[in-house]
């Protein structure tokens, strides 16, 4: 074999291999996924957890995958705008995002359960919702419509307000309140507030302008936002919740599936190990609120059995019913969080 041969045979063989290893899951350069999130930034030790579970997750799939597989962090929506990051993922148009399941809940219904008043009213009952039935079959929605949970995270709400505390339904009556999708909505209408719909990272600037009177959002969020600075009361959820809300880490199917298979199990390992951090971070942030809202000059209330019962009696008599009357699989989710409840 001449040496033209030679090298061209050689160099079809060096591609073929080149080709075969890619097919087994080598990556012939670095894969960068873009996380986005609404909350705002900080560093892997300071800050919103949130962002801090985003960094922390970015850190530890780099180190195990050789630097093979980095992230890049985007806080405070610079990325991409809130609402839209849901859409964006099921399109392949965003990576990753920590963002309120229930944000996506115009274009696919089935995921305000995420945001359902008084289905979930405990860490532990949201932590068994990543086994159960209910779980799956949520799991099984976000897959059809091209999405996959990578951390499962709940967050218990609380409520700040300008005027007026907000703990008992008949509390509610004529305030403008932000509730953050659209079954807490129906259960704050029947209580008597008017309701406004926007993100949680726009209620400062309506608060302070006045327009709105109060808002319910994770106590998370009502630390970052610093809503203390305009709020003269809190309601938290530090000993009993009428609400939950899951904010999960999500990527998209389409940028997942096109992975290797070792960055796969390595994106979903750590997404699950991270799961604990994020659970003990949100119960610290449902104790510190009242302290900082209170070192600011505000009044903090508690919630006790007899008022979360009487919030889930209005939400099952208004949200769940019209939640599970959307479509089958709604019906089936309602179903299967209420053997939870």
């Amino acid at each position: 074999m001449d040496t033209t041969r030679r090298q061209l045979v050689g160099g079809l063989l060096a591609a073929n291999s080149l080709s075969l290893m890619s097919g087994l899951g080598f990556a012939a350069e670095p894969v960068n996924l873009k996380i986005s999130h609404q909350w705002p930034g900080g560093s892997l030790t300071e800050g919103d957890f949130r962002d801090r579970l985003c960094r922390m997750f970015s850190a530890e799939v780099e180190k195990r995958t050789g630097g093979a597989l980095k992230c890049t962090v985007y806080p405070n929506s610079s990325l991409i705008k809130t609402m839209v990051q849901f859409s964006a993922m099921r399109k392949g148009a965003l990576d990753m995002s920590l963002v309120p399941l229930s944000y996506g809940g115009g274009e696919v219904p089935e995921v305000n359960i995420g945001l359902m008043p008084g289905i979930v009213t405990s860490y532990q009952q949201g932590s068994r919702w990543k086994t159960s039935e209910v779980g799956k079959e949520l799991s099984n929605v976000l897959a059809d419509k091209g999405i996959a949970v990578v951390s499962w995270i709940w967050q218990a709400g609380g409520v700040a307000s300008r005027n007026k505390a907000i703990v008992e339904p008949e509390d509610a009556r004529g305030l403008k309140i932000r509730g953050g999708s659209k079954e807490f909505d129906m259960m704050l209408k029947e209580a008597g507030a008017a309701v406004i719909s926007l993100p949680s990272n726009e209620i400062y600037a309506a608060m302070q302008t006045g327009a709105l009177d109060a808002a319910y959002t994770s106590s998370t969020s009502l630390i970052s936002f610093r809503l203390e600075e305009i709020a003269k009361h809190v309601t938290t959820g530090r000993n009993r919740a009428y609400w939950f809300m899951f904010e999960p880490l999500l990527i998209s199917r389409q940028i997942f599936d096109g992975l290797p298979k070792d960055m796969q199990s390595t994106i979903m390992t750590v997404g699950g190990e991270l799961e604990t951090f994020a659970l003990e971070a949100a119960k610290a942030d449902d104790h510190a609120l009242a302290t900082i809202y209170e070192k600011a000059g505000a009044k903090a209330y508690d919630v006790g059995e007899p008022t979360v019962k009487k919030w889930q009696d209005i939400a099952r008599a208004t949200a769940w019913r019209d939640y599970a009357a959307k479509n089958e699989r709604c019906a089936r989710l309602m179903a299967l969080a209420e053997k939870l409840a």
